[in-house]
């Protein structure tokens, strides 16, 4: 008897890259606080997830399009780029033309880290779980 990564890990094991990816992003934000022209940028993590969930999918599902305005299935795939974003500052320029606020940056890594160390949690509980039936089954 086989176990799918799937059924085991649920959405979860997507969300581990995912936040990793971002906790880079907000890092080279905070590196780049004092370069001129530097554009802060942020993962879109629900496009990234929907992205990642899509690629590791067995089997695509058919969609159905009934009128020729309709997008693709495949937009998100085309598209990669999408889940990278610029974000807006709250502050005015100072006139270098850099948009890092470093205390939205620290927050937003660690709320990130916060998330990430959740997820690996309860990544670590299952697979106690599953090592757990394992032995019990022997």
């Amino acid at each position: 008897m086989s176990i799918s990564f799937d059924k085991a890990f649920g959405v979860f094991q997507y969300t581990m890259g995912i936040r990793n990816q971002r906790a880079e992003v907000l890092a080279g934000n905070l590196a780049n606080a004092d370069t001129p022209g530097f554009k802060a940028r942020d993962l879109d993590f629900d496009i990234a997830f929907k992205n990642a969930a899509h690629v590791q999918m067995e089997e695509p599902s058919n969609m159905i399009v009934t009128n020729s305005k309709h997008m693709k299935h495949s937009a998100i795939e085309d598209e990669p780029e999408l889940t990278m974003k610029y974000r807006m500052p709250y502050q005015a320029d100072t006139g270098n033309g850099n948009t890092v606020e470093v205390s939205t940056e620290r927050m937003k890594y660690m709320n990130n880290n916060l998330e990430y160390q959740a997820t690996l949690r309860f990544l670590n509980g299952r697979i106690s779980k599953l090592k757990s039936a394992l032995r019990a089954s022997m």
